[in-house]
């Protein structure tokens, strides 16, 4: 049966998004199951797109912006729906992150949002919540295409060597997601080194924390708590952040050695178990 509720599109993006995709599909005389075919989803996801109930992914919104002849239309309304499934107050941090030319992390329990494969995110993002989660999930995926786009930032990431024995979602979910950083070396702009235990007391020892390097605008430090974000422009603080991450970077193994540790691990604690 058709999915049917009547959207006031003025509620959210989400709800906006939904109108407009029945309004597409409506004036192109398709049901439901029709475009579903085309686009080669089924027709109870378009129906819960277009009833507000599901966030879009950027793949289906490409594959129905050209298949209703929308001209874009839903791939620039997209963003607006993808930025009101962050939480508010990490809104701000992802509008400067994709506005980013360099992007340096150390990330002290997780491997950062923008090297997470999908089902690493679903772990992170479902500890305690399951409620909207595959919509939290497209939300922190879709991040992700500042670095496929044609001028990518520069990005450094520094990973206590804890973040790869840390078990999120399991030795499958593991062994995929160290596979992905190690698929990081095929893109010069992405660099992921690891901080060993071996170094000790360290200068991120008092947690994860990212500097974002902007154009024509001040460098951001930024760090965050369980429910709030920090962010500063104040020179003397983004200097004595960036201080720290030039020590722990002199800290950190090399790209090459990090990438021989990330194989390590993979294999002795990750690796597939054969029946």
């Amino acid at each position: 049966m058709t999915n049917i509720r009547n959207l006031n599109p003025s509620m959210s993006p989400l709800d906006y998004y939904g109108s407009e995709l029945r309004r597409l599909r409506e004036a192109a005389r398709l049901s439901q199951k029709q475009l579903g075919e085309i686009l080669s989803y089924t027709s109870s996801l378009i129906g819960q797109i277009e009833t507000a109930r599901k966030c879009p992914t950027p793949e289906f919104t490409e594959r129905a912006d050209a298949a209703l002849g929308a001209g874009g239309s839903l791939i620039r309304l997209l963003d607006l729906v993808l930025k009101s499934a962050l939480p508010p107050w990490f809104q701000p941090y992802a509008d400067a992150e994709s506005n980013a030319t360099h992007i340096y992390t150390y990330q002290a329990q997780l491997v950062h949002g923008l090297l997470q494969t999908e089902a690493y995110a679903r772990a992170v993002l479902g500890v305690l919540r399951q409620e909207s989660l595959d919509d939290r999930v497209t939300a922190r995926l879709a991040r992700q295409k500042i670095l496929r786009r044609e001028n990518p930032p520069l990005m450094w990431a520094v990973l206590d060597e804890a973040v790869l024995y840390r078990p999120m979602g399991g030795p499958e979910v593991m062994r995929h997601q160290l596979a992905h950083l190690l698929a990081s070396r095929d893109r010069e702009w992405v660099n992921v080194q690891v901080l060993p235990f071996v170094a000790g007391a360290h200068a991120g020892l008092m947690g994860t924390f990212t500097i974002l390097r902007l154009p024509d605008e001040p460098d951001i430090a930024y760090a965050e708590d369980y429910e709030t974000s920090h962010a500063t422009v104040n020179p003397p603080d983004v200097k004595a952040r960036s201080l720290r991450y030039d020590h722990l970077q002199a800290a950190a193994l090399s790209v090459e050695d990090s990438a021989e540790l990330i194989a390590q691990v993979m294999e002795e604690r990750y690796a597939e178990q054969q029946p």
